[in-house]
């Protein structure tokens, strides 16, 4: 849903994924669709089913991500195919080509300045993250929310002004394919946390899924192809400032949300 709000920034006019104008955020969306499809799998072995303390399910998500990440720098290195996309304004081709239009602050004067104002941001969040969990969890339990809807919506939107933040500063300085692939490569990696949470538990975490879960993961994948077929189709046209994939998505999120108050907890 964060590619809602980048879609919104992005132009008045023209869809954001008619800007991206590459097939490299598509192949990252598949792979979104194939780590996530492994949590749908693993969430139905039993937790008999390991690998010491971890879930073979958990084992082949990494496998799966590490494996996606080599396919993708492949092919950016050796393109198998040409794109012709007139009028697409993908950006840069690589964050380490300097944009013509951002220009350095104080805070990233020099290369180890940023580093260590980069060092700090990450320490914030990992801690502001525990935070946010620990009261969440508070909250959902003080107004009588389930905590998986509680964490599908209020807690997700907190979780997300991260990337809501830097998908707003790509669009802006018009690197609309880096804007939508950090957030494809942001929701893969995280599923393969799963490893490190088995590993923390001393167990399987994903046979505890449930069916809550297990929705939010088919939600998941639905919204990954939504985006990775309007990459390809690329409609131009917006209405209110989104495009046609964006107003899908947010239909099909808001069915999505409504799913859980309706399917058994």
């Amino acid at each position: 849903m964060v590619l809602v709000i980048c879609d919104a920034a992005a132009s008045r006019k023209q869809a954001l994924t008619f800007l991206v104008g590459s097939l490299a955020p598509v192949l990252e969306g598949l792979l979104v669709i194939v780590v996530v499809s492994g949590v749908l799998m693993g969430a139905l072995l039993p937790p008999s089913v390991r690998i010491g303390p971890v879930s073979p399910a958990s084992l082949a998500i990494c496998a799966a991500w590490f494996a996606g990440i080599w396919v993708l720098n492949r092919a950016r290195q050796t393109p198998r195919w040409e794109v012709s996309a007139p009028g697409a304004k993908p950006g840069r081709k690589h964050r380490r080509v300097a944009h013509p239009a951002e220009k350095s602050t104080p805070i990233t004067g020099s290369t180890a300045r940023a580093l260590t104002v980069f060092a700090i941001g990450c320490v914030v969040t990992l801690v502001a993250g525990v935070v946010l969990e620990v009261a969440g969890n508070d909250l959902a339990n003080r107004a009588g929310i389930n905590g998986v809807i509680f964490g599908a919506t209020i807690l997700a939107v907190a979780s997300a002004l991260p990337e809501i933040s830097s998908g707003i500063a790509a669009v802006r300085l018009g690197d609309n394919e880096l804007a939508v692939a950090d957030i494809f490569g942001g929701n893969s990696f995280q599923v393969v946390l799963f490893l490190v949470a088995d590993l923390i538990a001393g167990r399987p975490v994903l046979p505890t899924a449930g069916h809550l879960n297990s929705w939010l993961a088919a939600l998941g994948i639905a919204l990954s192809a939504v985006y990775a077929f309007g990459v390809i189709m690329r409609h131009e046209d917006c209405f209110a400032r989104l495009g046609r994939d964006s107003l899908i998505a947010v239909a099909v999120f808001g069915l999505g949300v409504a799913g859980l108050f309706v399917i058994p907890h």
